[in-house]
């Protein structure tokens, strides 16, 4: 007997508009066109590439993914009124495939508490959205958000009217994250069930992680009907987050005995693009996050070991390869040559023009004189650290620290503000890293609040490489930065310099508006 034919389930990636709503991962035009063309290798379907009426930095941020990004749909997100979708088009309409996202709230809760309207009054505003849009282009998305905790019947009604107006999706949102598997599943059912008109459709599903159920929530749906998945890279976004791309991807392919779905994501691209988000928003992935944490691949316990060495699909589902590790943690060394540093490179997924192989080989020449043994995660943090998409105006020269058991630590700091030299008398800190904060803003002039600090080694021994990630604030808006180093002192003013950056050029940008 023939098994049932599998299904191909749309990805919709939101990282650059839901994403982006995370605390502190705003990110600036060239690093949102950096991702967007990410998504594209990925071969995502659709990139909702913002909220073009939100700000004139939204606006431009859409209207350039769309003019320069092509392969998947890119979408725009609106409110059901007419300012929201004409915006939303004027910014999309370059696109090579472009959709427009309305959304408008039907919960009980958020018709009494927030719009202050009736069921009648959504509805017909829901369906005026739809149809505007529509007239803009045939591809149309409509979200009732909150629908999770709509009540059925009601959502029944909204979603057979807003297709009837034309809308070719319709998504489910579980907005706050309130959902269960049993509970998502049931509305896709009834929905599938009871709307008329459903298979003029496709049904999407937008679920929230507040209780940690995104990803289940997102299967729930698919099992009962669902063909497209809102979801982010390492589920960033409001709050507790968005169904994760990576897992929710390898789930469908992994348990396709279950499932019979796919997608066309080209997963050997997943462990690249995870690093290049985390790289560009500050927001580090958990060592043990499934499919892309720095553990998800590592086996300790004897046993495990043991079994691996045997077969390792005693221990593993799936294999390192498969989402972007390598097969084993390669070890490079000083005598290591520059065709070697590109072929594992690219085997880690980067793509780098001769100008930066040749900085990310020198860099790789300097780490090689400090430390015995390079792995990949060092590899990595080095091309990471140097394919940055903007120019720093801001970077460190040298720096000489003195310090005794007596005495506050004094830095004297020299830092490049262009080709030039610049350079402080000493600064005194609570530390060694506080002395350096305090000399860089005597520089630079930033006077900043420092909100979040931390560091933890990048590969393994004595000799690891140090993250430094480090979060400020800077009128009323936050700004982080990355630094990488086998000196911690150095990737601290590193990752501060980096965040001084970005307050300089958002400074820059409102001077010339």
């Amino acid at each position: 007997m023939d098994s049932p034919a599998t299904r191909m389930i749309r990805i919709f990636d939101t990282t650059l508009r839901d994403g982006e709503q995370s605390p502190g991962a705003s990110m600036n035009l060239a690093e949102k066109l950096k991702i967007a063309q990410m998504l594209a290798e990925l071969q995502v379907d659709v990139i909702e590439a913002g909220f073009p009426i939100a700000s004139p930095g939204d606006f431009e941020a859409v209207r350039e993914v769309a003019a320069q990004v092509k392969g998947p749909v890119i979408c725009g997100l609106a409110r059901c009124n007419d300012a929201d979708i004409d915006r939303a088009w004027e910014a999309l309409e370059r696109a090579e495939k472009s959709r427009i996202h309305v959304f408008l709230a039907t919960s009980a809760i958020h018709r009494e508490f927030k719009l202050k309207m009736g069921q009648d009054e959504i509805l017909e505003r829901a369906v005026a959205g739809v149809r505007r849009a529509a007239e803009y282009c045939a591809d149309v998305e409509f979200s009732p958000e909150d629908a999770a905790r709509t009540e059925i019947d009601f959502l029944c009604r909204v979603v057979e009217a807003t297709i009837r107006a034309g809308a070719t999706t319709v998504n489910i949102p579980d907005t706050v994250g309130y959902a269960t598997p049993s509970h998502m599943g049931r509305v896709i059912h009834s929905l599938k069930e009871r709307v008329p008109n459903i298979d003029q459709a496709v049904i999407s599903v937008h679920c929230h992680n507040d209780l940690g159920l995104a990803v289940a929530n997102s299967l729930a749906a698919v099992e009962n009907g669902a063909g497209q998945i809102e979801c982010t890279i390492n589920g960033i976004g409001e709050r507790a987050g968005n169904c994760s791309l990576e897992e929710i991807v390898m789930a469908m392919r992994t348990r396709a005995d279950v499932y019979r779905t796919d997608t066309q994501i080209i997963s050997q691209r997943l462990v690249p693009a995870s690093r290049l988000v985390s790289a560009v928003t500050g927001l580090q992935v958990q060592r043990n996050k499934a499919i892309v944490g720095r553990n998800a691949f590592a086996h300790e316990a004897g046993i495990h070991q043991d079994g691996m060495l045997k077969e390792a699909s005693t221990y593993e589902i799936m294999r390192p390869q498969d989402v972007g590790f390598s097969h084993t943690d390669l070890v490079l060394g000083k005598h290591s040559g520059r065709a070697a540093l590109a072929d594992r490179a690219s085997t880690l997924g980067y793509v780098l023009n001769d100008e930066q192989l040749n900085q990310v080989f020198a860099d790789f020449k300097d780490l090689a004189d400090k430390k015995k043994e390079i792995y990949d995660s060092d590899v990595a943090a080095i091309i990471e650290q140097q394919i940055r998409f903007h120019a720093q105006r801001w970077t460190l020269d040298s720096y000489c620290m003195e310090i005794d058991s007596d005495s506050a630590p004094q830095v004297k700091l020299t830092l490049k503000h262009g080709d030039q030299l610049q350079t402080t008398e000493m600064a005194s800190g609570d530390g060694p890293v506080d002395a350096v904060f305090l000399a860089i803003e005597k520089l630079t002039g930033y006077a900043v609040r420092c909100t979040d600090f931390s560091v933890h080694s990048v590969s393994v021994g004595h000799d690891a490489q140090g993250e430094v990630n480090v979060e400020v604030e800077y009128q009323g808006n936050r700004f982080h930065g990355r630094g990488i180093s086998t000196d911690s002192v150095e990737a601290s003013a590193i990752a501060f310099l980096e965040a001084i950056h970005r307050i300089d050029t958002l400074q820059e940008a409102m001077k010339t508006r």
